[in-house]
């Protein structure tokens, strides 16, 4: 199917923010009762934990996941590895997720939705975030890249590789540009505060990608999450919208999943798309018979509105 006959088309798209273990059988129920058509899961899915990652393979529903730095969070510090809790020299957790996820997983990749005209390019998987190229023996045995520039090339050689023109990209981190305060979506709201804690790599993969004349309607991560760790007055900003239209969400509104007494609530975001253009996004709060029981409007296209006022 080509990007034309999409636009005849109208697409939900489910984020699921960072699990941090908060992952069950219900979830996969909830997707399927909200009726979406394609699961985008940004990472952090437990301290390298391969029970979520395996209950995630068996959703059976189109999706695309990059890995978090939690999902690696053994291997790649020198303080982690000193808390393993596996032995090293005969397991190798990072290597059996990707090994789980080899057929949706998009670090580095990408995976083309002929059927909603649309291809998902993955970042810098595994991403903590922030200028500084981190890390580096991780990323050299890993993924055989050694820089900002070369992570950069990785993802676009993933772009150019893409049957589609229009571009859904999705990390863990956001891209570098969204702004410097606290508060912004990828602001840093620890000390010393504020700074922009985007990935570089993410950024320019961005501009080089529209450069090659793809449109990219949604950009979407999590790591840094909605509550904000320097104030409990307001929450982090989710969204952002650039110049050109690209709706950037952060899906990290944490804990995605609440156990009171009486009920559970898990959250999702969701974005629709008409015409290769999204039109809004919203975080919705599921019951335990999956119901929604609050919404809240993260992004509205000012076109739709205006059709709707004709």
């Amino acid at each position: 199917m080509s990007d034309r006959q999409f636009e005849q088309q109208s697409l939900t798209v489910a984020v699921v923010g960072d699990v941090h273990e908060q992952w069950e059988r219900e979830d996969a129920e909830a997707l399927k009762a909200l009726e979406v058509d394609l699961v985008l899961f940004v990472g952090d899915f437990g301290n390298e934990c391969l029970r979520v990652v395996r209950a995630i393979a068996d959703l059976d529903l189109p999706k695309a996941l990059v890995f978090g730095n939690h999902d690696a969070w053994y291997s790649a510090t020198h303080w982690g590895r000193k808390k393993c809790p596996y032995d090293r020299l005969t397991e190798d957790w990072v290597a059996d997720q990707l090994e789980i996820t080899d057929d949706f997983h998009v670090g580095y990749a990408h995976l083309d939705f002929p059927e909603y005209g649309l291809s998902v390019v993955g970042t810098r998987p595994f991403s903590w975030g922030g200028p500084e190229w981190k890390y580096a023996e991780f990323y050299r045995d890993r993924f055989g890249v050694n820089s900002m520039e070369e992570s950069r090339d990785r993802i676009l050689a993933a772009v150019r590789e893409t049957s589609c023109d229009t571009i859904i990209f999705l990390g863990h981190n956001g891209p570098y540009g969204l702004g410097s305060l606290p508060e912004d979506p990828c602001g840093r709201d620890w000390n010393p505060i504020g700074g922009d804690f985007g990935d570089p790599d993410f950024q320019e993969a961005i501009a080089a990608t529209r450069q090659l004349g793809k449109t990219i309607p949604l950009v979407t991560f999590g790591h840094m999450h909605h509550n904000l760790r320097h104030t409990k007055q307001r929450q982090r900003r989710s969204t952002h919208v650039d110049a050109t239209g690209t709706l950037y969400l952060n899906s990290a509104c944490v804990p995605r999943v609440i156990v009171t007494e009486t009920d559970v609530k898990r959250n999702f975001s969701l974005v629709s798309l008409e015409n290769g253009v999204v039109t809004d996004a919203r975080l919705v709060w599921l019951d335990r018979h999956f119901q929604a029981i609050a919404q809240q409007i993260l992004y509205e296209n000012p076109g739709k509105a205006m059709r709707q006022l004709a």
